[in-house]
Parts: C-alpha cells; structure tokens; sequence
C-alpha cells in the first residue's frame, strides 16, 4: 500500500507537499482551499508552480472536498453554494494536477435516502456540465451511516455510482476504515474482513476503489460514530490494519492517515512507522 497522510495547506498548497516529504510520505491529500469557508482566494501563480514541482515526487495526490458541501441538502441555498463549491474545487483539481477529489455524499435531511441520491446527482450532474474537463475523479467516501447521512452501506454507494456513470460523470470510491467498521462492516478478525471485502466486491466492485482512509475507530462496531483514532488505539485494533497493509489486493492503492495530530506531525510519523511494520510481512490475500 502507497502510504501517507492528509497535510494542512497552511502558506499555500505546495506547503502540504514540502511536509509531506518531510516525514517520508508517498502519497498526501490536501483540500485545495480552506475548507470551513464557501469561498477562498484564487491559488497564486507561485504556489501552483511550486506543487507541480513537488507533485512527481509522490506516487499519488488527491483532494478532499470542503465539510460544508452537501449536494444532498433539502435547503436551496446549501445546495447552491454546494454546487458552486464543488465546481471550483474540481477546477482547482484540474490546475493541480490531481486526479481523484474525495467528497463525502452528503445528508438528505429527513428527505429520504432515495430523493437524496436524486438530489445529490443533479448537484454532480450540474458541476460536471459547468467543468467539462472530465480528468476529475469524483471519489465518494464511505460514511459512518448516522442520521440521515447518505454512503453508510455499500448499497447506497452503488446506486449512487450507478446514477452518475448512467449520466457520464467519472467516479470512484474511498474506502474509510473507521466509517466503514462503525456502519457494521467488520476488520478486525480473519472471517469478518474477508466477508466485508467480499460484500464490497458483490455490490460495489474492486474497479470503483481509488483510495483508502487509515483511521482506527472511537466506536464500537455499528456505532455509527464518525470518531478517528490514532492506529491501533481504537476498537478495530492492531489486526485489522495488519490485514489492511498486508492484502495483496489492496497493493499500490494510497492508504492515508486522517488521524488528529500536532504541528510538528509525530503522531503521523509513530502511525506511518506502525502502518509499515505492520505491512512488512508476507502479502496476504483477503
């Protein structure tokens, strides 16, 4: 597995990359603006040429949409600003270079999951009509389940892929550990994981799978808690991830950590450090 971490664009876009080298990553994902805004200033000419510098130096580099976006939502305005938002972080993905932007699939608000994948294909549909460039991946991520968050089973991940393919819209999916385990979908023992795998390849299939997120979870399994841990602390445990690293059908798929972490990223360093040991055995198949 390709590994890596999410890394803070503080001071420009091209300062993820200078840290994630720093601690020895190879693979990073950045947001491409400040995510807790619905606008930012346009990237500088400078810190695009940087990154593009940068960028061959990392065997994969992808993006994650803004929090706020939520091309489900019932209410006009959220939808509108959402659409909106997604358009310019596609853009900004084309100018960088990066092939794959994670976006979680958002929450129908008590609109009901079926009017919610409808809600969220017109949104998509609408940014991929605007863009055009279709060198974009659209990746969604699977979620913890809770509420009314839509991509908490395999099931609603397919129907939402399906609708967008059937309308030309590239797409893919990043496979989180800790969403994942806390909507039901074991890891942590030999049965249950190949029995997860298996369910995802029935009803999602391996050829949608672009990334994985790293993260050991706060909850329990079926918790529906969306509650990062740092590798081996949380409940799906030091054997899950084993089997993670060490699946040959997951090789040469970026694995990246979105666990907490201070300025000086140690714990991405002692949970990179873990993550190899753990991969450095014999290759396993699921």
């Amino acid at each position: 597995m390709i590994l890596g971490a999410h890394m803070s664009i503080a001071g420009g876009v091209h300062r993820a990359l200078e840290r994630a080298r720093s601690i020895s990553c190879e693979a990073v994902q950045i947001f491409t603006r400040n995510q807790l805004r619905w606008s930012a200033p346009a990237l500088q000419e400078e810190e695009i040429e940087v990154f593009l510098k940068l960028k061959p130096g990392f065997k994969a580099v992808m993006a994650h949409a803004s929090y706020l976006i939520n091309l489900a939502s019932p209410e006009e305005d959220i939808h509108r600003q959402s659409i909106e938002a997604l358009e310019e972080e596609m853009r900004r993905c084309c100018i960088l270079g990066i092939p794959a932007l994670i976006l979680h699939p958002g929450s129908h608000r008590g609109g009901g999951v079926e009017w919610g994948i409808g809600r969220f294909v017109e949104g998509a549909c609408r940014v991929f009509a605007a863009v055009k460039d279709r060198g974009v991946r659209l990746t969604l991520e699977t979620t913890a389940g809770g509420g009314s968050t839509l991509g908490g089973s395999f099931e609603q991940l397919r129907d939402l892929l399906g609708a967008l393919e059937a309308a030309g819209v590239p797409v893919g999916v990043c496979f989180d550990t800790c969403h994942v385990f806390a909507a039901g979908y074991e890891l942590r023992n030999r049965c249950g994981y190949r029995a997860t795998w298996k369910r995802f390849d029935r009803v999602i299939g391996r050829k949608h799978l672009v990334a994985l997120h790293l993260n050991d979870s706060r909850g329990v399994l079926g918790s529906a808690r969306d509650r990062h841990e740092h590798i081996g602390r949380g409940r799906i445990g030091v054997s899950g991830f084993r089997r993670l690293v060490r699946d040959a059908a997951l090789a040469e798929l970026p694995g990246i950590l979105e666990t907490p972490k201070s300025p000086d990223m140690r714990e991405d360093v002692e949970n990179l450090r873990l993550l190899r040991a753990l991969g450095g055995g014999r290759r396993q198949t699921a």
